[in-house]
């Protein structure tokens, strides 16, 4: 029986375990997964997960101008030049675009798990699609569950919506074996299952994006279950398109 893991923060990813015939699914709830799933919601062509500014800065000059959007924060701060990260704010923005995406935590993620066999792209929004697809294409291998936490540390919204996603595959199969790390936050979900928006206003992130008036955001972000496809990486870019979309 694999096993199904789960790191609670992405210095825990060893890149060379990882790649060892896994399977990951990258979580950060607030707010890089999230928008990148709401983003191929709302249109957009690709999007290339970067590490810094000067990445995203040397990805841009590859690509035809007006084909692209610059999107990204540092320690939680807008890049200068940059739009926001935040879904609803890009959803008229980007449409048929090239996103390149820079986040302090949620991108760095990506790519540190990049060596795995497959690379998903998870929050509340397709956790249920996350686990459809895993559970369908994926019965052989390990899991990786990544928590991306925030500058080091553990947050405990993703840790919520890792539970989410491992309920949801729990409903449908007893394939994999839990860790103890997956198995507590599995518990941590069942326990407040209807309590997604709550979770995410009392996390520090939740907090100070509350503070600048982001409500919107964290309402739309915490619905569960509404996007039927899971983004994935292919060659150094995120897609949501052939086989992998829909879990078909």
């Amino acid at each position: 029986m694999p096993k199904l893991h789960l790191l609670l923060k992405k210095e825990e990813i060893d890149e060379i375990k990882i790649g060892e015939n896994k399977t990951a699914v990258i979580f950060d709830v607030l707010l890089a997964t999230s928008t990148i799933t709401a983003c191929f919601l709302h249109g957009v062509k690709d999007m290339i997960p970067v590490l810094n500014e000067e990445e995203a800065r040397a990805e841009a000059k590859g690509l035809e101008e007006d084909s692209f959007k610059l999107v990204g924060e540092f320690n939680g701060k807008t890049i200068e030049g940059f739009l926001d990260p935040n879904p609803l704010q890009l959803k008229s923005q980007i449409k048929g675009k090239t996103v390149i995406l820079s986040t302090t935590n949620g991108t760095v993620a990506i790519r540190k798990a990049a060596s795995a066999n497959m690379v998903y792209i998870a929050s509340l929004l397709n956790g249920y699609a996350a686990a459809k697809k895993i559970a369908t294409a994926h019965m052989g291998e390990t899991i990786v569950a990544v928590c991306s936490g925030s500058g080091g540390e553990f947050c405990m919204e993703d840790f919520y919506g890792a539970g989410y996603f491992i309920d949801c595959l729990m409903r449908d199969t007893d394939h994999w074996e839990l860790t103890d790390s997956a198995k507590a936050a599995h518990i941590f979900y069942q326990t407040n299952a209807d309590r997604a928006e709550d979770i995410l206003i009392a996390s520090r992130v939740g907090t100070i994006l509350m503070r600048h008036g982001f409500e919107d955001e964290i309402h739309f972000i915490a619905k569960r279950g509404i996007v039927p496809f899971v983004p994935w990486l292919k060659d150094g870019r995120l897609i949501a398109e052939g086989d992998e979309k829909n879990g078909t």
